[in-house]
């Protein structure tokens, strides 16, 4: 338990230290990073690092792709994601006699995957000069919260296994719990956010249907994140992708969720605000 606590208060100073410094060049820096770490550790489970052709394609993208989003060149985005995907079917061509359709799968799958959902913080980061941040803030916390409220509510109240075969501790009743927390939170934020800037003399009005409803489809997405990654660690026998966090396993053990609920939440405020002037 102190293991993970001490790796907990480090994985947030780092966090916190990055989204301080969301405008400058640290960010996307920092989600480079978290793409090839990602992207490594997804590829030594699934035994796809021997195959350094496609591997270093994909390392080079998900080091590219954010930088290409922060500077705003968007118009370049189709190009590059096309052209990286045929380059790793034109290395299974290459190596087919080495690697099986599934290992191609997996590594195209994940390429375009976990670059473009990280970049999806880029992108709300830069939706506005006065809510990014924020935005960035709930997409994770929408993420993350909703398996802190499932873990308490399935702790004392779980009775019913939700998904034994694949995670044996998830419960009905926590999963339910996490997507109520999860709504609850959210107003609470938004609450609480709008009367911090209007003492600041920025009033608007926030869509608490809204902000409520995208909380808890987080909950839910997250879940499915969460259980896809679950059974993919089953498929390949193994507990956790990784070691790089003490007492809670690899950075994808932490980012299950995330690579659903970002590019999910990016996407819904295309179609709706939370917050109006």
């Amino acid at each position: 338990m102190g293991i993970r606590l001490i790796s907990s208060a480090v994985a947030s100073a780092i966090a916190i230290g990055v989204l301080l410094l969301h405008h400058t060049i640290v960010f996307p820096i920092a989600i480079a990073a978290v793409c090839v770490i990602l992207l490594f550790e997804l590829f030594r489970a699934g035994g796809c690092l021997k195959f350094r052709l496609p591997a270093g394609i994909a390392f080079l993208y998900g080091m590219g792709l954010p930088f290409l989003v922060y500077f705003d060149q968007t118009a370049f985005r189709p190009l590059v994601a096309v052209s990286v995907c045929i380059l790793l079917l034109l290395s299974y061509i290459l190596l087919h006699e080495r690697m099986s359709l599934f290992h191609a799968l997996l590594m195209v799958f994940g390429t375009l995957l976990i670059p473009y959902s990280m970049c999806c913080c880029i992108t709300l980061n830069e939706k506005d000069g006065i809510h990014g941040i924020i935005y960035v803030v709930m997409a994770l916390c929408g993420a993350w919260l909703a398996d802190s409220g499932a873990y308490f509510v399935g702790t004392f109240c779980g009775k019913h296994k939700l998904c034994p075969q694949i995670s044996p501790k998830k419960t009905i009743e926590g999963f339910i719990g996490g997507v109520v927390t999860n709504g609850i939170l959210f107003i609470a934020f938004a609450a609480v956010y709008s009367r911090i800037m209007a003492a600041r003399g920025d009033i608007f009005t926030v869509h608490y249907i809204t902000v409520c409803l995208l909380g808890m489809a987080c909950a839910l997405i997250g879940t499915v994140g969460d259980l896809t990654a679950s059974l993919i660690k089953r498929h390949f026998q193994i507990k956790d992708y990784g070691n790089i966090m003490p007492g809670h396993g690899g950075l994808l053990d932490r980012f299950d969720s995330v690579l659903l609920v970002v590019p999910f939440f990016c996407a819904v405020l295309q179609l709706t605000p939370l917050y109006s002037f």
